[in-house]
């Protein structure tokens, strides 16, 4: 038989649910009127927002067909976020493991592939042929083995993040900023060579850890060419 909190989550309408958990979190605070929409995002990330006294919430539809207590931890994380206040670590482990979960990530990248847009500039920069230093990085140092993905500068110049692969749409992107006549060769061969250990050594999802530069991506990496210098090079920028 269901516990009393099991038949109200399983029964309840996500309004319901909402308003519920908002006066838990603000018990002095007249419960406003609650619309949840569950939407066609490109991911997996979800809104709320409070406004003349409606409470707005935005799922992405990846959750529609969620577990009701996935949906409640959700909900426990919007509106602790609007109230400025920690969410129950309960609630986040609950959440993080849902959307770690096979199936789920599998879908999400789905979603990802058919909903978002990728958008890159050509590999022929003004400075740098990406396509030539990824064929010479995979000749030198994988022997030839790694198939080309799609390759290309980045749209936004970005000094924190000089390169990423994206899995979703199997694409190497590195950063503008590199893309220049005074930034050695070595530097961008080294965050190519970063990037192509991510299709090597895929990210690995332990429970609610999601751990992107494993042990074996690690020891992969120092085997690169003057990476200490590679390094150095990369700090300077």
């Amino acid at each position: 038989m269901r516990t009393a909190l099991e038949s109200t989550l399983f029964f309840e309408t996500p309004e319901e649910m909402y308003a519920r958990v908002f006066r838990e979190i603000r018990p002095r605070t007249a419960t406003p009127t609650v619309k949840v929409e569950f939407c066609a995002f490109a991911n997996a990330n979800s809104f709320i927002r409070l406004h003349e006294g409606s409470l707005e919430v935005r799922i992405t539809d990846l959750l529609k067909d969620a577990p009701a207590p996935v949906l409640e931890a959700l909900a426990w994380i919007l509106l602790c976020k609007l109230a400025r206040k920690p969410a129950p670590r309960a609630c986040s482990n609950q959440y993080r493991l849902y959307l770690h979960r096979q199936d789920v990530r599998a879908a999400l990248q789905s979603m990802r592939r058919e909903r978002g847009r990728k958008e890159i500039r050509h590999p022929q920069g003004h400075a740098w042929d990406l396509d030539e230093i990824f064929d010479d990085i995979n000749v030198r140092l994988f022997g030839g083995m790694m198939a080309r993905p799609a390759l290309g500068w980045s749209v936004r110049v970005s000094r924190s993040t000089l390169g990423h692969y994206d899995p979703c749409h199997h694409a190497i992107v590195l950063s503008r900023i590199l893309d220049r006549p005074e930034v050695p060769r070595l530097a961008v061969e080294y965050v190519m060579f970063h990037e192509m250990l991510h299709l090597r050594y895929p990210v690995i999802h332990r429970g609610t850890r999601r751990c992107v530069h494993t042990p074996e991506f690690k020891a992969a990496e120092r085997e690169f060419p003057d990476l200490a210098k590679a390094r150095q090079l990369l700090q300077r920028l």
